[in-house]
């Protein structure tokens, strides 16, 4: 079974919690957008630190790096059987100086033709109301379980 494992950005301001998202690249995610963004995330290999390649992936999928206190939030599955793991870390990132790395992909299916597509064609901050239309379902339960520590922690 593939695992993953992301990073879920958030920033507070006075009475909002704003949490980044993704939403990949390619012909296949072109024209979707609810359910189609998600946490920056990406393979974990075999014996590989699932922290470690968050932290990877995020900078892949950003161009940026991310510092700050990691919290472990419970893992999901996704509808797909992938299983996600995910940390939460409270920072800022400015959307205009995010850049994504980019894969090879035969487009159109078995055409023989390669495109170069980048993993992550857009990126966005989201109120909590907002973010939990726009990720992937399986993800509303990080949402969930950010906004539920910080209500404990007011």
């Amino acid at each position: 079974m593939k695992k993953s494992a992301g990073i879920l950005l958030f920033k507070r301001d006075k009475d909002k919690v704003w949490y980044f998202l993704v939403h990949s690249g390619g012909p296949f995610w072109k024209n979707k957008d609810l359910g189609a963004w998600s946490v920056p995330k990406g393979e974990i290999m075999d014996g590989e630190d699932a922290l470690e390649r968050a932290k990877i992936e995020f900078q892949e999928e950003t161009g940026q790096t991310v510092e700050g206190e990691f919290i472990p939030l419970s893992s999901i599955q996704q509808k797909g059987g992938k299983i996600v793991h995910a940390w939460a870390v409270e920072g800022d990132i400015d959307l205009g100086s995010l850049s994504s790395n980019t894969f090879d992909l035969e487009w159109p299916p078995k055409s023989g033709k390669i495109i170069k597509v980048p993993e992550v064609d857009q990126w966005e901050w989201f109120t909590f109301q907002e973010a939990r239309t726009k990720i992937n379902s399986a993800q509303i339960a990080f949402l969930l379980e950010v906004q539920k520590r910080l209500e404990i922690n007011k």
